[in-house]
């Protein structure tokens, strides 16, 4: 799971029946100080929750495909929810 910014949407004339109604969006994956790491992703949008600036989280591979509890979904990158806050603790030594 990867924590990601929502930086712009995807438009497409033709796709899998199965993206039907669904959203693309660019996706930035993030550090949990904001920072940006790697290239931009696409992402689908599986429950239609996410917009422009949205801090998300996604997932990839077999989790991605599976997510959407109705079906299947073509995709290597979904977008499985909303992040309202990131907290981050000191590391503690032992």
């Amino acid at each position: 799971m990867d924590i990601g910014k929502i930086i712009g949407t995807v438009v497409t004339t033709v796709k899998d029946p199965n993206l039907v109604g669904l959203r693309l969006f660019v996706v930035q994956r993030i550090l949990q100080n904001h920072e940006p790491v790697g290239s931009p992703i696409v992402a689908v949008d599986i429950e239609g929750i996410a917009g422009i600036d949205d801090i998300v989280y996604v997932v990839s591979g077999g989790d991605a495909a599976f997510a959407h509890a109705d079906r299947e979904i073509p995709t290597d990158i979904a977008i499985v929810g909303l992040v309202d806050s990131i907290t981050m603790t000191p590391e503690t030594n032992e």
